[in-house]
């Protein structure tokens, strides 16, 4: 038996990826070394984090994303704005916000549901959209902590962009020394019914 940490989620545009790369910049110049960044290319909207998954299950999960996605067609998001979890003055990720239908959370707590079916736990918060730019360090001084919320307060970042979400994806993710690595396991388009 193989595992593979996987998680299902929506693949940005690389345009995107690099203005969100450019926000980043922008914090990071305002003295943020606290927080471990996520490199552009990596960052995605998260629908469901599978955690560590038996390989034997990826077929079982692929079928669930086919069946929650094909009958919703095509939408618009919109990216802009910058927040941070739980709040911003006690930040341990840092995120840009995405402004979506009511279809989005939907479709993500359909998969939800879905996986529940296979045994992976539900989800245990209400959905909320966002695109993770950075984790703020464990080890961080209460001072940087008090130093990144004050960034974050000041920061103006207006909309980044948008674009037509019209495909769900399972990726496995590969933990590197450099960073993670996500693959592509399973792509189904939105709105693809015979």
């Amino acid at each position: 038996m193989s595992v593979i940490r996987t998680f299902i989620a929506i693949a940005l545009p690389a345009p995107l990826q690099q203005k969100l790369d450019e926000a980043a910049g922008l914090l990071k110049n305002n003295q943020t070394r606290a927080i471990r960044w996520v490199a552009g290319k990596n960052i995605h909207l998260t629908l469901k984090f599978l955690g560590e998954v038996d390989s034997n299950k990826i077929a079982a999960i692929s079928q669930v994303i086919q069946a929650e996605s094909q009958p919703i067609k095509p939408f618009e998001l919109s990216v802009g704005g910058a927040g941070a979890f739980p709040s911003l003055r006690k930040p341990r990720v840092v995120w840009i916000g995405v402004q979506a239908p009511q279809v989005l959370a939907g479709l993500a707590s359909a998969i939800d549901r879905g996986t529940q079916s296979l045994g992976f736990p539900g989800e245990d918060r209400p959905f909320s959209p966002h695109l993770t730019l950075g984790r703020v360090s464990q080890n961080a001084s209460p001072q940087e902590v008090q130093s990144i919320a004050q960034v974050l307060l000041n920061a103006t970042i207006g909309k980044l962009g948008s674009f037509t979400v019209n495909q769900v994806t399972l990726f496995r993710s590969d933990l590197q020394p450099k960073g993670p690595v996500y693959t592509p396991l399973f792509t189904c388009a939105l709105g693809n019914l015979p």
